[in-house]
């Protein structure tokens, strides 16, 4: 299940060369079920961060074979709505987000 309109990635080194935009992505395991909503006012600091120590202390996101990205000019906002999306379609929303805090309406 796709979240958003950007074409699935592998998940490479060269995830961490996009640009230095806000934006959410969405990180797939290989079976390319969704597995965390994020967002960040940088994408490429976020991305670098997350290859260059293997999502460190956080066992859920090490599973992360596949991501779609898109620049967002309020990622936070576009973020929960995602999740919420989801949440309605599901029933749940994706495992690695449950372990923080979201609030939906």
């Amino acid at each position: 299940m796709e979240l958003l309109d950007d074409k699935m990635r592998v998940w490479v080194e060269s995830s961490k060369y996009v640009k230095p935009n806000s934006g959410v992505y969405v990180l797939y395991n290989r079976n390319k079920d969704p597995i965390y909503v994020g967002e960040t006012d940088n994408l490429e600091a976020t991305f670098t961060k997350y290859y260059d120590t293997n999502f460190e202390g956080n066992e859920c996101k090490q599973k992360t074979s596949l991501y779609q990205r898109v620049f967002a000019e309020n990622p936070k906002e576009m973020q929960l709505q995602l999740i919420e999306n989801f949440k309605k379609e599901t029933g749940d929303i994706p495992v690695c987000n449950s372990e923080i805090k979201i609030k939906t309406h």
